[in-house]
C-alpha cells in the first residue's frame, strides 16, 4: 500500500499493530479474564482496520482487488480471536 495520505497510512498500520500487540499482552496477563479482555480489544482493532480498508478503497486510497483481500484476512483473524475468547471464556466459568 502506497499511500501519500500519511495520517491514513499511519492509522491503517497502528490499527493492524495493535492486533497482534493486544494478543500479546492479554497471554501475559495474569488471569484468563484479563485475557479475554485484551482479546477483545484485538477483536475490535480488527473492526477497525477492516472499517480503514474499506474506507481506503471507497477513496481510492487501496486498490480494490488488495483491499478485499486485507479484509478477509482481517475477517478471518477476527474469527480466530472470537473462537479464542469463547474457549478463554469456557475455561473462566470453569474455574468458579
Amino acid at each position: 500500500m502506497n499511500l501519500k495520505d500519511y495520517g491514513f497510512r499511519d492509522q491503517i498500520t497502528r490499527s493492524s499493530l495493535s492486533i497482534p500487540s493486544n494478543i500479546a499482552e492479554g497471554f501475559e496477563r495474569g488471569t484468563q479474564k484479563e485475557c479475554v479482555n485484551f482479546l477483545n480489544y484485538a477483536k475490535g482493532s480488527c473492526g477497525e482496520l477492516r472499517t480503514q480498508i474499506h474506507i481506503g478503497i471507497a477513496i481510492g486510497y487501496i486498490k480494490p482487488e488488495k483491499g478485499e483481500r486485507r479484509k478477509d484476512e482481517a475477517q478471518r483473524i477476527s474469527s480466530m480471536l472470537s473462537s479464542l475468547i469463547k474457549t478463554k471464556k469456557r475455561f473462566i466459568a470453569e474455574d468458579k
